[in-house]
């Protein structure tokens, strides 16, 4: 067991925030004041800077002298640098997996899987409770794996990789389709520790996820950057 120590208040507003963030309900180059937030959640001025130099190291604002804190930009550029780093730690997350894990560690494992194929063909089809669960069901393999870096590392990338999901997923059902078709190929290739499958799979369904999401950028109107691969 591990211990897990309370959410400040800080980081409880910063939570708060961020999803407005993710979920597109604050939009990119939108000000975040300060005074109206702390009179919106009873809090404090302080408790709400910290909370957004919280969500400047995790790249969901940027603040700036004399014109504070902004919603950062969810650019072309952005997108593909957060993919081509993501999709390798997660293959690498998963195939260390594939090797390590023993009898009982999948158990709990598969009964979040069985909540993802519900919930993607649930008629709500509510993409909060999917990405969480997916995300969930990434953290259960962090002890088994045992890599505090690695560990660190995706859970920095989360609340960037959570914006493009929500961005990619909209949601339709096509795309939850292909989800819901994701975890259990993962899965079935990780009970039989075929580590070149793994990589193909998370390969196939990040480039699908980055794709989507760079649609769907273009299609908002926001300005999509030129990038070379």
């Amino acid at each position: 067991m591990r211990f897990q120590a309370p959410e400040s208040l800080s980081e409880q507003i910063a939570q708060h925030i961020g999803h407005k963030i993710i979920t597109a309900q604050l939009k990119p180059k939108e000000r975040i004041q300060e005074l109206k937030v702390a009179k919106e959640l009873d809090v404090s001025r302080g408790s709400v800077r910290e909370a957004l130099l919280i969500l400047e190291r995790r790249h969901l604002v940027n603040i700036y002298p004399r014109k504070g804190a902004v919603v950062s930009e969810l650019s072309a550029h952005h997108i593909n640098c957060l993919y081509d780093i993501y999709i390798s730690l997660l293959s690498m997350l998963v195939t260390t997996f594939a090797i390590l894990w023993k009898e009982g560690d999948l158990d709990e494992m598969m009964g979040q899987i069985t909540k993802i194929n519900k919930l993607t063909s649930s008629p709500e089809k509510p993409v909060d409770e999917i990405v969480d669960t997916g995300f969930t069901l990434m953290s259960m393999i962090y002890p088994i794996v045992n890599n505090s870096y690695l560990e660190e590392t995706l859970e920095n990338f989360k609340p960037g990789v959570s914006r493009t999901y929500y961005l990619a997923m909209k949601p339709r059902q096509e795309q939850l389709d292909k989800t819901k078709q994701f975890f259990n190929q993962l899965v079935s290739a990780v009970l039989k520790r075929d580590q070149p499958a793994i990589e193909q799979i998370v390969t196939e369904y990040g480039e699908l996820q980055r794709s989507l999401a760079l649609q769907e950028l273009k299609a908002s109107g926001f300005e999509t950057e030129s990038y070379s691969r």
